[in-house]
């Protein structure tokens, strides 16, 4: 009865793989260049992950081919060097680096999606995981206005 059971998980399992594989996966893109925007995120209550990400991706032959890709505060106020700083000093070095490692992801996303037709074939980067949120649903949206 045991081996029953765990032939029919393995078989419901492997038919949800090939479900995995439709839909949204097939879509086919516009050539051109698309910008999106991620939803706003408010993060751990030391502000890790606010804010919202806009990203820009040009498209040719179904893949992306230049990705740019900018976070920000949720007041609008672009996330760079500055970022982690409180009062334009860093007050707090932990706090300041992790925040620095948060934009270097950032900069890594955009290069890793080249050649690449859809986010989820981008890893996330530790200690960068806001920043990947926001980069896929950024992605994610620009895609959507570039779907035929």
């Amino acid at each position: 009865m045991k081996r029953i059971a765990a032939v029919i998980c393995a078989a419901l399992i492997t038919a949800s793989l090939f479900v995995g594989c439709g839909g949204s996966d097939n879509r086919t893109y516009k050539d051109g260049t698309y910008t999106g925007k991620s939803a706003v995120y408010t993060g751990d209550e030391e502000g890790n992950g606010n804010g919202y990400g806009e990203v820009t991706i040009t498209v040719k032959d179904n893949k992306i081919t230049s990705c740019d890709f900018k976070t920000y505060e949720e007041n609008g106020t672009l996330k760079g060097d500055d970022y982690g700083k409180i009062d334009g000093e860093i007050k707090n070095q932990d706090y300041y680096n992790k925040a620095q490692k948060a934009i270097k992801g950032s900069e890594a996303y955009a290069k890793a999606i080249i050649g690449k037709s859809k986010p989820d074939e981008v890893d996330s980067i530790s200690g960068a995981t806001f920043s990947y949120n926001q980069f896929t649903d950024a992605v994610l949206d620009a895609l959507d206005k570039a779907a035929e």
